[in-house]
């Protein structure tokens, strides 16, 4: 094993060095999972996160890891990796559109054992004809199976909140999977410059008995997942225990707040959020309203950004407060189902004012001029 440092997280996340590397969005996977003290990875491939998943195996071959292997299919690669996070090791995986889809049980499975496992979904279309372009449909399946949810802007983004869902996942009150989302080929194959932490420091281990569950060894019986009595039976004890457990998954989401809060340094991130016209959205869809609102700037409109990095625990007091007094909310998406601006109408006072779209899907990029025309329809 490579000899790297271990540091505490604090000062690896704000207050060590950092240094400038332009690179894709895939190899900010890599540099986050170098300084994750990660001890085993299992992949599959799928477009667009089988190059993310290759460079986390040339870490295994570097030194950095001390198990990597190649799974059957995406849903033996959740089994696999909810296995190896039972017996108690820090585990990272990725997958993407139909990979999603494929190992979709897995997920509620993972939080239902209590996992602190990260994954990065680096979206895709899921839609036939078959593509494989950027599409965020499939966060729309995953907002209901218990897993908290980030969602990217960028590589540095990406970068970060990877390397941070680690400690906020593992906290003994969360202990619950966290799913990192990037938009496929947007983030994933685009160069940038972000600034990472110095290449010989990494997080520290995973204490598996900091868990709120019994670990799967060879001393604890395994029962991490399970009881016979509970799943064989249908009497009162049984529907209790469920409902009760189910409660107790939600509640931990809700406890993750503060940590995300804390490490992410808010569920959100606002700009001019005084001005009467919000955009509010998440993902790349953020980089593309920022053109926009420069460009009705020099046409004088005042237009305030909402960037949304949490999406599950969703922050609904935090919308609620911003948009009491706003006029127009604009919610730019890249999928056909609009599936973010259903969550901000849930919780905003008066939902008409909520825009929903623009939207493309299928694989196109986002005109800015079509972010434009909503914010002049707004002030017409």
């Amino acid at each position: 094993m490579i000899d790297q440092k271990i540091v505490d997280p604090q000062h690896l996340f704000f207050e060590a060095d950092r240094e400038k590397r332009f690179i894709t969005g895939s190899e900010a996977v890599k540099e986050a999972i170098k300084r994750a003290n990660v001890d085993m990875a299992i992949s599959y491939p799928i477009t667009p996160q089988s190059e993310s998943m290759h460079l986390v195996g040339d870490l295994f071959a570097e030194g950095y890891l001390k198990e990597y292997f190649r799974g059957e299919n995406e849903f033996a690669v959740m089994s696999e990796v909810t296995g190896a996070a039972m017996a108690g090791v820090r585990v990272f995986t990725a997958t993407g559109g139909p990979g999603t889809l494929r190992a979709f049980e897995m997920f509620p499975t993972w939080v239902g054992a209590r996992l602190p496992i990260v994954c990065a979904f680096l979206t895709r279309g899921v839609n036939s004809p078959l593509t494989i372009q950027p599409d965020t449909i499939e966060m729309a399946f995953m907002l209901d199976t218990g897993m908290l949810m980030l969602h990217a802007e960028d590589a540095q983004d990406l970068y970060d909140m990877l390397l941070k869902a680690f400690i906020i996942a593992e906290q003994t009150d969360v202990h619950i999977p966290i799913g990192v989302y990037a938009d496929g080929f947007f983030v994933t194959h685009t160069r940038e410059t972000i600034e990472v932490a110095p290449e010989d420091d990494k997080l520290p281990g995973y204490n598996p008995y900091s868990s709120p569950v019994p670990v799967m060894d060879m001393v604890n019986a395994p029962v991490r997942q399970m009881r016979d009595p509970f799943v064989m039976k249908s009497n009162f004890i049984s529907y209790a225990t469920h409902a009760s457990w189910q409660q107790e998954v939600l509640a931990a989401g809700e406890r993750a707040r503060k940590h995300i809060d804390y490490y992410l340094n808010g569920l959100l991130e606002v700009e001019n959020e005084k001005a009467d016209i919000l955009i509010m959205t998440s993902g790349t869809a953020v980089s593309q309203s920022r053109e926009a609102i420069a460009l009705a700037r020099e046409e004088g409109i005042n237009v305030g950004l909402v960037k949304l990095k949490s999406i599950r625990p969703f922050p609904t007091e935090e919308i609620k407060a911003l948009t009491e007094n706003t006029k127009a909310i604009i919610v730019p998406e890249f999928n056909r189902v609009g599936w973010l601006a259903r969550e901000i109408k849930s919780v905003v006072k008066d939902s008409d004012k909520v825009m929903g779209g623009p939207r493309v899907f299928g694989g196109m990029t986002m005109p800015v001029e079509l972010i434009l025309d909503e914010i002049r329809r707004c002030v017409s």
